[in-house]
């Protein structure tokens, strides 16, 4: 099992930005995509934002132009830039990374947006 160490959460008002990172404690080989899910309390894990090994890129239609990932595949290492958060951008952000036979998940990381 590969640790999946995430920081970068906190308390921000609406309008502001913050960035998550994520990076596993050891090399992940063959890493196929990383991303971010996010959970709201009351709601199911949903799907933010994830990249592929060639960089090709895919968003949740609520976060589309306001949030960007990033990776680093040799030092396993993705990144979520959120700007203009929204107060629905409240939840538990988990880091996320597939490879071909194996998924793994960061333990969470809490993003609260006041209003």
């Amino acid at each position: 099992q590969v640790q999946l160490v995430e920081s970068g959460g906190g308390l921000v008002q609406a309008g502001g930005s913050l960035r998550l990172s994520c990076a596993a404690a050891r090399m992940i080989f063959t890493i196929k995509t990383m991303g971010w899910y996010r959970q709201a309390p009351g709601k199911q894990r949903a799907l933010v934002a994830t990249i592929t090994r060639d960089g090709s890129t895919n968003y949740a239609d609520s976060v589309n132009g306001r949030f960007t990932i990033s990776r680093d595949i040799a030092k396993n290492t993705v990144w979520l830039q959120m700007n203009s958060l929204k107060s629905d951008g409240t939840a538990v952000y988990y880091c996320n990374v597939e490879t071909w036979s194996h998924v793994y998940w960061g333990q969470g990381t809490q993003v609260t947006v006041s209003s």
